[in-house]
């Protein structure tokens, strides 16, 4: 037992019964472990100590049925206070607190409590009410309880709707996220659609264009492999003909230039003139000589005949 520091006694000389005294005796922290070595100690007085707190592991001392902490120094108890499911009388008379936790509230065998010449909220303080004598302790009990039973009741709602919240923030997560992983997927799908339809289209032109250059090749092949009996007898030189119709124009023209002049020189007062007697000269020189001609072909034909 730790008394300013120093070691007491042992506490099982100070048990007397069920109820052990360790009141007056200059505490600074409670001897957790001794106490639970003493399970038949159900009634603990611990009053008009220094304690400033209770350790944690105090609310293992589940075997305690009444409890004395008035006169000490206590800012506040244990969160887990509530696990003492044992206790019927609570004394916390001229503390420092100002609050209790709310698993006060699961001290459902607590008949009698003391909270007064506590700085109490005021809410907490007006439900506990005074403590001058049994029934206002007791009521006092009731009430503190019920008011705990509130709060923890009000808490649990808060974290249903905490958890509630999220739940439903945790599904709106997964859900976008599906949407996104499908957005993702489509979009995949669809880039790779557009790049097979272009790899299609490259295929394909570039499919027409070796077709292109095979029907190219094969029509100048087929052109250049051409048998000779198939091809069209050389034609002359078209300058040829065109020089040839130039002579017979232009003899056609001396002709007719000829036969005018002639006609001019035979028919027209120009007869007498001298380039018309020799243009006539000339023209019965032609004429005897083709009747000349004529004659030795009647004669040669006779005496071919003959």
């Amino acid at each position: 037992m730790s008394r300013g520091g120093g070691k007491g006694p042992s506490l099982k000389d100070k048990l007397d019964g069920n109820e052990l005294d360790l009141s007056l005796c200059d505490l600074n922290e409670v001897p957790v472990r001794e106490l639970a070595a003493l399970p038949k100690a159900t009634i603990l007085d611990l009053s008009c100590n220094n304690l400033i707190s209770l350790p944690s592991d105090f609310c293992s001392l589940m075997h305690l049925v009444k409890l004395d902490l008035s006169k000490n120094r206590l800012q506040q108890l244990p969160l887990d206070f509530g696990r003492l499911v044992n206790l019927q009388h609570l004394d916390l008379l001229n503390n420092r607190l100002v609050t209790l936790p709310v698993s006060f509230a699961q001290l459902k065998n607590l008949k009698w409590l003391d909270l007064k010449d506590n700085p109490l909220d005021p809410v907490l303080a007006k439900v506990a009410g005074d403590c001058l004598d049994e029934k206002q302790c007791k009521q006092a009990a009731v009430k503190v309880l019920q008011h705990m039973k509130a709060i923890q009741s009000e808490q649990d709602r808060q974290r249903q709707r905490k958890l509630q919240a999220e739940r439903e923030m945790e599904k709106k997560r997964e859900a976008d996220q599906r949407a996104k992983e499908a957005q993702e997927r489509e979009l995949r799908k669809r880039e790779k659609a557009e790049e097979k339809e272009r790899r299609r289209r490259e295929y394909d032109a570039q499919k027409a264009a070796k077709q292109e250059v095979e029907k190219k090749t094969k029509k100048e092949n087929v052109q250049t492999r051409k048998p000779a009996s198939n091809s069209r007898p050389p034609q002359p030189p078209r300058h040829k003909h065109s020089w040839s119709r130039s002579v017979l124009r232009v003899l056609l023209f001396v002709l007719l230039c000829i036969l005018c002049t002639l006609a001019a020189c035979k028919l027209t007062e120009l007869q007498h003139q001298p380039l018309c007697i020799s243009v006539n000269t000339l023209y019965e020189d032609v004429l005897a000589a083709l009747q000349n001609h004529k004659t030795l072909q009647n004669m040669l034909q006779q005496n071919s005949q003959q």
